[in-house]
């Protein structure tokens, strides 16, 4: 059973995704793959201890504060390969970018192969269910410009200056 609730943030409403234990998807309102996670039962519920330490969490966020992400148990749905990448975007530390191949190099010095290419990191990052949380708003383009948000450049343009990214 998957439960789901929804938080009203600055760039729009937001839904959350909990399997009871931990959060599973974050979705912005018109997001690409809204919901590409959410597979079999789903039930409102928006009295789950986890959401409400999630909204006290989005609340520190949105008001410039820094919460750590390890705060949330996060359980996100995809591929082994997908996981690798969202687990990579946790360690983009709070006000800073990395660039789709920076991002790439990574995870390959990682796996010691040498052979995860910035295109397959992009997929994956545009895939990230858990959106803001797993900050994959910190991807930036080799050049430095804002490319290949699934909520919006406008979103991303708004998290990145909150956080201090942009001037």
């Amino acid at each position: 059973m998957l439960y789901t609730t929804t938080y009203d943030s600055p760039v729009g409403k937001l839904t959350i995704a909990s399997d009871g234990k931990a959060l599973t998807g974050l979705w912005l309102e018109d997001q690409k793959y809204f919901g590409d996670t959410l597979i079999g039962e789903v039930e409102p519920n928006d009295t789950l201890p986890l959401f409400k330490k999630t909204k006290k969490w989005l609340d520190r966020y949105f008001t410039g504060k820094k919460p750590a992400i390890d705060e949330l148990p996060l359980n996100p749905r995809g591929t082994p390969f997908r996981k690798e990448v969202w687990e990579a975007l946790c360690q983009i530390p709070y006000g800073k970018t990395v660039t789709y191949m920076d991002l790439a190099k990574a995870i390959s010095a990682r796996r010691k192969d040498g052979r995860t290419s910035a295109r397959a990191v992009g997929g994956a990052v545009g895939h990230n269910p858990i959106s803001v949380i797993i900050p994959c708003h910190r991807v930036v383009g080799s050049d430095g410009s804002l490319t290949g948000y699934s909520g919006g450049l406008d979103r991303k343009h708004f998290l990145l200056k909150l956080e201090g990214a942009l001037d």
